[in-house]
């Protein structure tokens, strides 16, 4: 079966060369083989989940949000940062869907883990599918920064594949997310419509690597 092989290698010095306002940059000396040795920079980032999350009408919640590094407004999947100590990733994933786009959901489940950019970032986004998503009674949480401006929108989840094929939408997650739930619905022999009959693992399973 194919499979990542994770195992750090060992490292001899390990300092931070940069703490920013979220994640700090550090420089890693890596003891690799026998006679090699090299320093490598990289985001120590926290980890983040992220949703798909569907209404009943089989309708994927998805919102609009500046991105100053990347310079554009992007569709995405709801998401966030494990900054909360103690919080179970799959509670993040729903409390980051209310928080983004005023939506709970009565179901959740463990879709996929990815990297987004392994060689520079230790970032590991766990991705979550979210079913009976609709309107919450009421949502705690002020928007700010560019936050303030999500726009939420309601997509069937064909037309969100044909973005993502077509390189309409470049959102990692997602891609990611949309393409894995149509891949599932194929492998289970549903349709678009049966999005909420998927068969899919439960919310909790261990990281990769632990």
């Amino acid at each position: 079966m194919l499979t990542d092989r994770f195992g750090a290698r060992p490292t001899v010095q390990s300092r931070a060369v940069h703490s920013g306002m979220i994640w700090t940059v550090r420089r890693d000396t890596v003891d690799f083989a026998d006679g090699v040795r090299f320093d490598r920079e990289y985001i120590d980032h926290p980890g983040a989940v992220a949703v798909l999350a569907f209404t009943d009408d089989a309708r994927a919640v998805i919102i609009r949000q500046y991105r100053h590094p990347a310079g554009g407004c992007f569709a995405e999947i709801p998401a966030g940062l494990l900054d909360k100590d103690g919080e179970a990733l799959g509670d993040a994933a729903l409390r980051e869907l209310a928080e983004e786009t005023g939506y709970e959901a009565t179901r959740i489940h463990h879709l996929l883990d990815v990297f987004p950019s392994a060689g520079s970032s230790s970032e590991m986004i766990r991705i979550f599918v979210a079913l009976g998503a609709h309107p919450a009674a009421s949502v705690e949480f002020d928007r700010t920064d560019e936050e303030a401006e999500i726009e939420v929108e309601l997509v069937p989840l064909g037309e969100l594949v044909d973005a993502v094929l077509g390189g309409e939408v470049t959102n990692a997650a997602l891609g990611s997310a949309v393409l894995a739930v149509w891949a599932h619905l194929n492998r289970q022999g549903l349709g678009e419509a049966d999005v909420a009959q998927l068969d899919l693992p439960d919310a909790d399973r261990p990281l990769p690597g632990a």
